[in-house]
């Protein structure tokens, strides 16, 4: 008897559940309602059955339950009760996987007017590239894939020269309008999954997906790699932008294309000598980094993070935060630099600078920080010399007590805060595995030895 009204508690709980859970579905923003409708057919008779199953159980145990002398009565057939069951149980699984064909039907339909959106996945940021004014992307290869080339995109296809490339986790694309996201990985498996679009898709290695849809609802939607791809899987984020179609030109028109890229001067370490000369007063004439000006260490960095972290400063992603006193003065500083080629200069000149460890000011446990670190590492690497592909800077040698204070700023939300700082946001993300203050001075302890 106690079995059966678990059972029926199970079941009235369930519904009241259902109906009551704030837990469900993000708003629809796309054109695949019937998704919804397909989840929904599902989830009524996987539903169905389960009551029916669960009460039956119920009424087993109460209506045959142990009497004293009563016999079961041994029936091994009854092609009656089976018939129904097979023809009942037909019906159930045709009910939820029809509404899936319909659908498939479809998804594979791209309409010829769809804009077209090619997404790279990578360990573990996303980057995203538009046909430019001829309508067609210039050809790829993983071979060609460089620093200066990160989408491996041919030099001598006249398609691809004015081709827009996003080298960030955010793409744009117009209201109303079906858009054609071609996939593709450089690595390992990832998927493309946004939860208001209702569509999802892995990009394998080596060949070529894609997903359509046609957004129905401005705003800005999360993207999520929903196939694990290592141990930053989880940070694996980005934004895809619904907005206006003239608002998506202007942003479109804004974004550089392949061949503005090639042409992009170099940074020229001469000039970046005078530019550098306010730089100096804090970080030092050989950006050796100054304490007591809370100024780190600049020379041996990787050059292609002082540049992010420089622009970050120049379009308000860093130092906005009302705890990060010294990042708001960087602000004003950055701002003697007039454009992106004076950054350019100024980072050239940087990386002509003696590289000389960083005194050690930090203690700690360093067999424990060794420890952490083995986390760090597979981004750092493991002699923490950083990985650009990975989007993870230098950590040997350089400033640890500016190591710990950023650390820090990441766990407590000051830094990675802005929605466009995708890679600070996943350091946050990774920054909580480091518990306590004594667990971030342990690594950076370890770092020291690196």
């Amino acid at each position: 008897m106690p079995l059966a009204v678990v059972l029926i508690l199970l079941v009235v709980g369930s519904i009241i559940f259902h109906i009551l859970s704030p837990w469900t579905f993000t708003e629809l923003a796309s054109n695949w309602g019937m998704v919804d409708l397909t989840f929904d057919i599902t989830l009524y008779v996987t539903g169905f059955v389960f009551v029916v199953v669960n009460l039956f159980m119920a009424y087993c145990v109460i209506k045959f339950r142990y009497k004293k002398g009563a016999r079961a009565a041994y029936e091994p057939e009854n092609k009656k009760l089976e018939s129904w069951l097979a023809g009942i149980t037909a019906i159930g699984v045709a009910a939820m996987l029809a509404p899936g064909l319909f659908v498939w039907a479809k998804f594979v339909d791209v309409p010829e007017d769809a804009h077209v959106v090619e997404v790279v996945g990578q360990q573990w940021h996303w980057t995203f590239r538009y046909p430019g004014e001829d309508g067609k992307l210039g050809e790829v290869d993983a071979e060609r894939i460089t620093s200066d080339n990160p989408f491996g995109i041919d030099p001598e296809d006249p398609n691809g020269q004015d081709d827009i490339i996003v080298y960030n986790p955010e793409a744009h694309i117009p209201i109303d309008k079906p858009v054609k996201f071609l996939l593709r990985s450089k690595d390992v498996l990832h998927d493309f999954a946004v939860a208001q679009f209702r569509m999802k898709m892995d990009l394998v290695p080596g060949m070529n997906t894609f997903l359509w849809l046609t957004p129905t609802r401005k705003g800005r939607f999360e993207i999520l790699c929903e196939e694990l791809c290592g141990i930053g899987h989880f940070t694996m984020r980005g934004a895809v932008i619904v907005e206006d179609q003239s608002d998506f030109d202007t942003w479109l028109a804004n974004q550089e294309t392949f061949s503005e890229h090639n042409a992009k001067a170099k940074g020229d370490p001469v000039a970046g000598a005078t530019q550098y000369a306010v730089c100096a007063t804090c970080h030092g004439a050989q950006g050796e980094g100054v304490l007591i000006m809370n100024a780190p260490k600049l020379a041996g960095q990787s050059p292609w993070y002082l540049k992010r972290q420089i622009m970050n400063y120049r379009n308000g992603l860093r130092g906005t935060h009302a705890d990060d006193m010294f990042g708001r003065q960087m602000i004003g500083m950055v701002a003697t630099l007039a454009d992106e080629a004076a950054v350019n200069n100024v980072v050239a000149y940087i990386a002509t600078m003696p590289d000389n460890p960083a005194p050690a000011t930090i203690t700690g446990d360093v067999a424990h920080g060794e420890k952490l670190f083995r986390v760090c590492a597979y981004c750092h690497g493991g002699n923490g010399m950083g990985n650009e592909s990975l989007n993870a800077p230098r950590a040997a040698g350089m400033s640890d007590w500016y190591m710990k204070r950023q650390l820090q700023y990441f766990k407590d939300g000051v830094r990675g805060a802005h929605l466009q700082d995708f890679y600070g946001f996943q350091m946050g993300l990774m920054g909580a595995t480091l518990q306590d203050e004594q667990a971030i001075s342990d690594v950076v302890a370890y770092i020291n030895t690196l």
